[in-house]
């Protein structure tokens, strides 16, 4: 056990936290070299061993260290509280900015939609209507919404312009819904920001406000076990889109594979956001690796690699037909 949780938090240390939080990358790399926080981990679940979780749930019981030293004795001096939270709550981060890349992909069916996603925390990416878009330059979405959502685009995708998107129908279907009125979960909301990402937290705090005016609804479950109950319900005369961003990594590799097989028969459409390595078709239909930078997730359209973009959003990069897309095997 001991020699997998060291790779995960270099890993996390390298991939994902440097350049990009240095109070992360700090705590990673001090986890990794720490027998005391390896033994406190060693005693939890392998799904409940995650970077993000340890180091929001510290911050959750302690607030925010000022380094490794003052992490260490804030966990250790505070471990039944910190393990208690690890073990009730999940890195449900909900991130609006994702909506970017999921933005295009909309617009281009025909509307009004029936959204549904998988995974939605506390359903702040079931408002893409909700949000304003600028795409270096070029606005979409409600481009009087109080979030306007900024992303670097490279390539060519089909820029939609203002309110292209209309939504008839919204759901969502979450293990642990996250409720935007109940102030203990918007902290935690909150408390799963990084540190140094302050133009996060204000979009964050900008899509709470728009959800808390009309709350989308999120059902209690499995994924796999409501998606045909829950997609039932959306109205006939509206497209259904099941979405889902950075959600499929949580969920066991053969209950990706039942989760693939049903969103397939659904009479609508698919669109991922996630790492390709968890979607081996998509993975295959790609034929190569995503790019070793920010640009970690693949998204997808029923199956088919259209774009890469960034964990927290605000970056996306297009695929053109015939020069970017590989074959599948």
């Amino acid at each position: 056990m001991a020699p997998a949780t060291v790779e995960l938090y270099r890993r996390f240390a390298s991939m994902e936290a440097r350049g990009s939080s240095p109070l992360y990358e700090e705590l990673a790399l001090g986890v990794a070299d720490d027998r005391d926080l390896l033994g406190l981990l060693s005693g939890l679940p392998a799904a409940k061993r995650q970077p993000n979780l340890l180091f929001a749930a510290a911050r959750h019981v302690s607030g925010t260290p000022d380094g490794y030293r003052a992490f260490r004795e804030a966990v250790l001096d505070h471990r039944d509280a910190v393990v208690a939270t690890m073990l009730s709550r999940r890195t449900q981060t909900n991130e609006p900015a994702r909506c970017a890349a999921l933005y295009p992909l909309l617009a281009s069916l025909p509307q009004p939609l029936a959204l549904l996603e998988a995974g939605a925390s506390a359903g702040l990416c079931l408002l893409p209507d909700r949000y304003g878009y600028d795409y270096d330059g070029t606005l979409a979405g409600a481009v009087d919404s109080p979030l306007r959502v900024r992303c670097q685009v490279e390539g060519e995708p089909p820029l939609p312009g203002p309110g292209a998107v209309t939504v008839a129908w919204r759901a969502g279907i979450d293990l642990n819904p996250l409720d935007v009125t109940d102030p203990d979960d918007v902290r935690w909301l909150r408390t799963l920001v990084w540190p140094e990402h302050h133009e996060r937290l204000r979009r964050l705090d900008a899509a709470i406000e728009l959800a808390r005016q009309d709350p989308p609804r999120v059902v209690r479950g499995d994924l796999n076990a409501r998606l045909g109950e829950v997609a039932a319900q959306a109205p006939p005369s509206a497209t259904l889109v099941v979405f889902h961003t950075a959600v499929l990594y949580y969920v066991p590799e053969a209950g990706r594979a039942t989760f693939v097989d049903r969103v397939r028969r659904l009479d609508g459409h698919w669109i991922s956001q996630e790492d390709a390595e968890v979607l081996p078709d998509v993975a295959a239909r790609l034929g190569r690796r995503p790019p070793a930078d920010t640009l970690t997730y693949t998204v997808a359209l029923d199956g088919r690699p259209v774009a890469f973009s960034a964990i927290h959003g605000g970056h996306l990069r297009w695929l053109n037909d015939g020069h970017d897309l590989g074959e599948a095997p």
